[in-house]
């Protein structure tokens, strides 16, 4: 996923002091009778189960500082922020950071009363950690400690160090299991929710030197909540029909559709299915909503729980996952 106009972030943190702020809500919208307020947040933080029906945002949106009203976003359980860079947060996250402690609190209580999660998503196509010889466990810590600092539900590690994959040499696997593992350190299961978001040709089984993303699930899968698959941007005719995306890849990727890459070991609760909103929000991937709400039926019906994820809001609102769900889970 990429963070759309970092060239331009100056002029934007600039502009971000004169934004309106999101309309308050009162604090107590969401109430856990009779529990003090550390297990109160605790329990509003825990994930949730599946399906999970997740949208990204990274784009700036004239008037809008922040999340957008929840009622913009009915029918998604959870909003992730972009980018969290190893820099620090940009964009969407940034722009987070701009709130006081109160207005962020105000914030995440409506997003809770609607019952959508609020988390961050890092490094995207911007970062290259392994390649950079960046430390996953004092990177993980960094991270964690920002996620609970700004008090966010969670973390989505967007890792996309493709050339540190190609080498083959396990590195880039490697730096996933450390960074996980001292991720989930630092954001106890169950308290806290994260979530990875690999293309799908990582999972084949026989294309990684390193094992792929099927050696980080062997390792650290129990740590992951969920997979945000990216299943676009990977060639013009891949992934874009039901058969494609469900059941049988193409050769160029082997065995990375949704069942197959069940067959390989990866829970289907955990694998939820990631599509561009729109044509232009990806060099390639897209299918219509009305064919991939059929997509979504069909592996429905046949076991799959994961749910499905979009690259990006605006693009994907709420009438956009109402379509999306409304042959398996409607809204």
């Amino acid at each position: 996923m990429v963070s759309l106009f970092l060239t331009r972030l100056t002029a934007v943190a600039s502009a971000f002091l004169f934004f309106g702020r999101v309309h308050s809500v009162p604090t107590n919208v969401t109430t856990f009778e009779g529990l003090g307020q550390q297990a109160r947040d605790v329990l509003a933080r825990a994930t949730p189960a599946a399906p999970h029906f997740v949208v990204y945002a990274d784009s700036y949106v004239s008037g809008t500082n922040g999340p957008p009203a929840t009622s913009a976003i009915t029918g998604f359980n959870v909003f992730i922020l972009s980018f969290l860079l190893a820099a620090g947060p940009w964009d969407k996250a940034y722009e987070w950071t701009t709130f006081t402690d109160a207005e962020r609190a105000t914030i995440k209580g409506q997003y809770a009363a609607a019952g959508i999660k609020l988390m961050v998503s890092a490094f995207g196509s911007t970062d290259v950690p392994t390649s950079s010889n960046l430390n996953p466990v004092t990177m993980a810590n960094t991270m964690g400690n920002w996620v609970k600092k700004y008090n966010l539900d969670g973390i989505d590690v967007d890792y996309e160090d493709f050339n540190a994959f190609d080498v083959g040499d396990g590195k880039a696997e490697a730096w996933l299991i450390s960074f996980t593992t001292q991720l989930r350190t630092i954001l106890p299961q169950g308290q806290y929710i994260i979530t990875h978001a690999p293309v799908a040709p990582w999972f084949s089984p026989s294309m990684w030197g390193g094992g792929g993303y099927l050696k980080v699930h062997s390792a650290v899968g129990s740590l992951i909540d969920w997979y945000n698959v990216q299943f676009y941007n990977q060639g013009a005719s891949e992934y874009t029909t039901c058969a494609n995306l469900l059941t049988t890849s193409s050769s160029t990727w082997p065995k990375t559709a949704v069942f197959q890459i069940g067959a390989s070991g990866v829970p289907l609760s955990k694998i939820v299915i990631g599509k561009p909103a729109r044509s232009g929000d990806a060099s390639n991937g897209f299918i219509a909503t009305s064919t991939l709400a059929g997509c979504l039926a069909t592996a429905k019906n046949q076991g799959w729980t994961g749910g499905a994820m979009v690259w990006e809001y605006p693009g994907a609102t709420s009438q956009w996952i109402k379509t999306v769900r409304a042959s398996s889970w409607p809204v």
